[in-house]
């Protein structure tokens, strides 16, 4: 992400060998003594190459799972961490999982991703980078074919929520832009599915920016984006039950959305040990409220489980997150 918040972080720097120096001693006699011979001593021994590879690892608790401004968690607290390996030359890939809510991807309750790019700068212009990557988001157990009747498709789908993404984008210095493109269907939306069309070609636009103050070592988090989803929910009376609140009146069919995020983040130590790090982050979403697709009367924000209810899921909230790399 995920990452999910994560843009050209990681950079690796070899380390400059040294060359060994030969260190030579000159003997000196008492006057009453004769001259006294003294060895050389021995070179030293060359020091190891650096390795180019790095490996680090992350773990981190949120009070609410939030990507793309909409709530994974339903509005509860998500364990979160992973794992990175990444190469001088600007290769990386990783593993990243959270805990979320089968009440969104309906018989699972983890999320794994899946990620390898290629992070690099443009050498004609100072602090101008770019990144290339591909990313899945993997849903264990969860599918459509775990829906119960109120969509109508229970039983008659097999199909997963699995998504894999192609990914592009530009940073100048504290500024970044990226292009996410769906190279399969949208979280399984297809017209098997009851939507009106296949939604491979989906896009996500974001812009971020990480400014560091002076102020106590915070940096700024601003972040806005945009979900372009291809196809919305069918009107085909077989699938009433995706496309009709509670009281069945038809409600917001597409899933499209902007959605922002502000906030600070710090990083610190405890007890001498470095690499902790926290943000409070203010996000939401605008296809929320009664008849938006992620409102608490729309089909994104309604539970499909023996657990009924609805939640408006791009719900503006104040998000604290706190982990630590290593």
């Amino acid at each position: 992400m995920k990452t999910s918040n994560w843009f050209l972080n990681r950079q690796v720097l070899s380390a400059l060998l040294a060359a060994p120096m030969l260190l030579s001693a000159t003997a000196y006699a008492d006057e009453a003594a004769p001259a006294a011979v003294v060895e050389a001593a021995a070179p030293a021994a060359p020091a190891e190459p650096a390795s180019p590879w790095t490996l680090s690892a992350n773990i981190n608790f949120t009070s609410d799972y939030y990507a793309r401004g909409v709530s994974q968690s339903w509005h509860d607290p998500a364990i979160q961490g992973g794992f990175d390996v990444s190469h001088s030359s600007g290769f990386y890939a990783g593993v990243w999982g959270s805990s979320i809510s089968e009440r969104t991807y309906v018989g699972g309750n983890t999320e794994f991703d899946l990620y390898a790019g290629y992070n690099g700068t443009f050498g004609a212009v100072e602090g101008l980078g770019y990144t290339v990557g591909v990313i899945g988001y993997i849903y264990p157990s969860g599918g459509w074919d775990e829906y119960d009747l109120l969509t109508g498709i229970s039983g008659k789908v097999d199909e997963d929520f699995d998504t894999w993404e192609a990914n592009f984008g530009l940073s100048y210095k504290w500024v970044s832009a990226k292009v996410s493109y769906t190279l399969t269907n949208w979280y399984g939306a297809q017209k098997s599915t009851g939507w009106t069309d296949d939604s491979d070609g989906t896009i996500y636009y974001e812009l971020n920016a990480l400014v560091p103050t002076s102020i106590w070592g915070l940096n700024l988090i601003a972040h806005v984006g945009y979900l372009d989803v291809e196809g919305e929910l069918s009107r085909d009376p077989f699938y009433a039950g995706a496309n009709t609140n509670i009281n069945g009146q038809i409600v917001e069919t597409s899933p499209n959305m902007t959605d922002w995020k502000i906030g600070l983040s710090k990083s610190f130590e405890i007890a001498g040990a470095a690499g902790y790090n926290a943000s409070l982050v203010y996000v939401g979403g605008n296809n929320g409220g009664k008849d938006g697709y992620w409102g608490n009367l729309g089909y994104g924000g309604s539970s499909f489980t023996t657990k009924p209810g609805s939640e408006d899921l791009t719900d503006g909230r104040v998000v604290l997150t706190v982990g630590r790399s290593f």
